[in-house]
């Protein structure tokens, strides 16, 4: 199961957007970017809009189950002699952390960057799916368990 981080980022958005401040994200104080999660068989996907960012500019790290994605969007270079119009895509560090359960894989993520868009695929840990258990005890006999016959065995303490 994922676990969001920081439950005042959300204020912190609500504030910027009623305000129309917007400030660049800073390395220190990093931007929030979004972010979808869903659960697709064996494995929780997370997909990150990421619009703009060079592939270079994503750091990926999991330290102790917390996944931790940072990345920057730099200004484009200008010619010289250029005069900036209209600015309203956001720069600076955008960041998102999330807390991974124990019922997660953290060894075997995956990620992968196209069209601006980031996906990272964290499986099911191989403890955590469901298995079937084969039940024993009482009176010497058999019993059909998950589709197999069993022997029960009766134990004798000496």
């Amino acid at each position: 199961m994922l676990m969001r981080t920081d439950p005042f980022r959300e204020f912190d958005r609500l504030a910027q957007q009623l305000t129309g401040a917007v400030t660049p994200g800073t390395w220190s104080r990093p931007s929030p970017m979004p972010m979808d999660a869903y659960r697709s068989g064996d494995e929780y996907v997370v997909v990150f809009d990421l619009p703009g960012v060079s592939p270079d500019a994503i750091d990926l790290d999991v330290e102790r189950n917390v996944l931790t994605v940072k990345a920057e969007r730099r200004p484009a270079a200008l010619d010289e002699g250029v005069e900036m119009q209209v600015s309203e895509r956001p720069l600076g560090v955008f960041s998102r952390q999330l807390f991974l359960g124990d019922t997660l894989d953290a060894d075997r993520i995956s990620a992968a960057y196209e069209n601006g868009v980031l996906t990272v695929k964290i499986p099911v840990a191989a403890q955590a799916k469901p298995r079937k258990i084969a039940i024993t005890g009482g009176e010497t006999g058999s019993r059909t368990v998950t589709g197999e016959t069993v022997e029960d065995t009766k134990q004798v303490d000496a």
